[in-house]
């Protein structure tokens, strides 16, 4: 009863989360003490979102975002500059509707007979690449398959080594109990990165996955990867740790995986989520790899571009493994 419970629960988050909206955002230039700012603010069919001025162009550039405010205070009044591409034409076009309807009213009710307060100025359409489905999904999907392939198969592989004796017959040759942990830990690498490369390779050369920089991002998403295994293995050892026999590890490892799957972005944007919710979805770990696998494969971004998703994933990374040594048991 739990598991479909919370699927209903995540969907039907998604399907309240309101009706149709433009997600915008305000460049840091831009006048905020209007009353057009504060409008676009308090309107449901407005999302407005806050960032540097270079993030929000290159959202605007792969279509996460619709448009791009400018508003700039004049002698004359106010004059609002709306920014478009051409990857979301139609909500950008919805956009300047709502902001031209939102000018008119102010204009009618505030000074009808003199010099228009408020204008609106059309900006050239910025050329965007499109980003296409797959360059979406298959992040998200990769990132679940390194989730499972972590959590499930460590905790079955550790709580089976330990309770047909396997780890006790260790003890009695001169390997020791590190470079047991090691030795598996590694097969488990080794086998996760080979089911990783067969992903990448058939999504880019049979749905035309987007590796923006070639042989270069597929060897950088392959490090991510190898980083995102590592740490949903912790995970693995604290359900083995925890688990009593073998029927409790799927409940265990599914408390920690279902979440994940669902809130993390694997198939859909974690912005389709209501307000409150988004915050606790930023949150999770597998967030965080996929966030950087997407800038990795489509954006071009390296190591030191994705330094605050690194560094939110060694946190975790931290946490994990020292939960998992308290509770991990040899016998």
């Amino acid at each position: 009863m739990a598991f479909p419970l919370i699927f209903i629960l995540v969907f039907g988050f998604i399907g309240n989360s309101g009706g149709v909206r433009v997600h915008i955002a305000v460049d840091n230039t831009s006048d905020t003490l209007n009353a057009i700012y504060k409008i676009l603010d308090n309107n449901p069919a407005v999302k407005l979102y806050a960032d540097s001025d270079s993030e929000i162009y290159r959202a605007l550039k792969k279509g996460d975002l619709d448009a791009i405010v400018h508003i700039e205070k004049k002698d004359s009044g106010y004059v609002v500059k709306v920014a478009t591409s051409d990857i979301a034409v139609q909500n950008g076009q919805l956009f300047k509707g709502i902001v031209k309807q939102i000018i008119s009213e102010m204009n009618l009710r505030a000074m009808p007979n003199i010099a228009l307060p408020f204008s609106l100025e059309d900006q050239p359409v910025i050329h965007g690449r499109e980003y296409k489905t797959i360059d979406f999904i298959l992040p998200g999907q990769l990132g679940f398959s390194l989730l499972s392939t972590g959590v499930f198969g460590t905790a079955f592989v550790f709580l089976n080594l330990r309770q047909t004796l396997v780890i006790k017959r260790f003890f009695a040759t001169p390997i020791k109990r590190p470079f047991i942990v090691l030795g598996e830990a590694m097969s488990r690498i080794i086998f996760g990165l080979i089911g990783a490369s067969f992903i990448l390779t058939l999504g880019h050369f049979a749905f035309g996955f987007t590796m923006i920089h070639g042989i270069a991002t597929f060897l950088t998403m392959m490090s991510l990867c190898a980083i995102g295994l590592i740490i949903f293995m912790g995970f693995g050892f604290v359900v083995s740790g925890l688990a009593k026999n073998e029927s409790a590890v799927p409940p265990l490892a599914n408390l920690i995986t279902l979440p994940q799957f669902l809130l993390s972005g694997t198939f859909f944007s974690i912005t389709n989520f209501p307000d409150w919710l988004q915050p606790i979805c930023k949150l999770l770990p597998l967030t965080f790899l996929n966030d950087a696998m997407r800038k990795v494969s489509f954006e071009g971004a390296g190591f030191i571009d994705i330094w605050k998703d690194l560094g939110a994933l060694g946190i975790w990374g931290i946490i994990v493994y020292a939960l998992a040594t308290k509770l991990f048991r040899w016998e």
